[in-house]
């Protein structure tokens, strides 16, 4: 049985990521501050309290899972807070709080969780097409941007790191998905993202490693 550990799978993308997983025969190991009602019916392993930006919550869950192989780790928690450049005094603290969740947060997971990874694990960013400066037409949402944009360049980073090892690595968009994040406005409910990205996740392989892609298998530009 393969083992799937998911961050932010309390709700939304993170959530049914982990349903459909679990559909499939994963182990799934549900990682989130808060859980569910929803998430515990769905009957996964629920570590529940992890702080994403915390060195020490995330020492103490690499510790409670020792021993522990995954095949697929999944960094998908994720912040969207409005930001603009009048207003960035005022906001600078939620400028700050999106890149210690979408910035840093996936790269100090992997760093936690990397003894747990072995030769054909996957890690997997959820980032965003905002983070691309290629395709920024409207500006705006800068804390946003500016933070999936780092991750993209982290995340092809950390595919370098990991070569040597055997452990592919994809960034991957879902889409404009209609969850609380979102104020449920969006273009796809999360079940349509989720099972995008599940397929994605399945063409991951060394040659594609480090790749950006729309979880409709749109290669996405820088």
């Amino acid at each position: 049985m393969k083992t799937a550990l998911i961050t932010g799978a309390n709700r939304g993308i993170g959530f049914e990521l982990a349903r459909q997983l679990k559909s499939r025969g994963y182990r799934v190991i549900a990682v989130c501050r808060n859980d569910s009602p929803e998430l515990k019916a769905l009957d996964v392993e629920i570590e529940t309290g992890v702080d994403v930006t915390s060195g020490e919550s995330l020492n103490g869950l690499a510790e409670r899972l020792r021993g522990t192989r995954l095949d697929l780790l999944i960094n998908n928690a994720g912040l969207l807070k409005s930001s603009s450049m009048a207003g960035i005094e005022d906001e600078i603290d939620d400028w700050r709080a999106q890149f210690e969740v979408n910035s840093l947060a996936p790269i100090r997971v992997t760093s936690a969780l990397r003894n747990h990874l072995n030769e054909g694990s996957k890690v997997i960013i959820i980032t965003s097409r905002m983070g691309s400066i290629s395709d920024n037409t409207s500006g705006g949402q800068y804390a946003y941007r500016m933070s999936k944009a780092a991750v993209n360049i982290a995340g092809v980073s950390l595919a370098h790191d990991l070569k040597e090892r055997g452990i592919a690595v994809g960034l991957l968009h879902p889409g404009y998905v209609r969850t609380g994040m979102t104020g449920n406005t969006g273009h796809i409910d999360p079940e349509e993202a989720a099972a995008g990205l599940i397929e994605r996740i399945d063409e991951l392989n060394m040659d594609r490693t480090g790749s950006f892609r729309h979880a409709n298998g749109e290669d996405l530009p820088w």
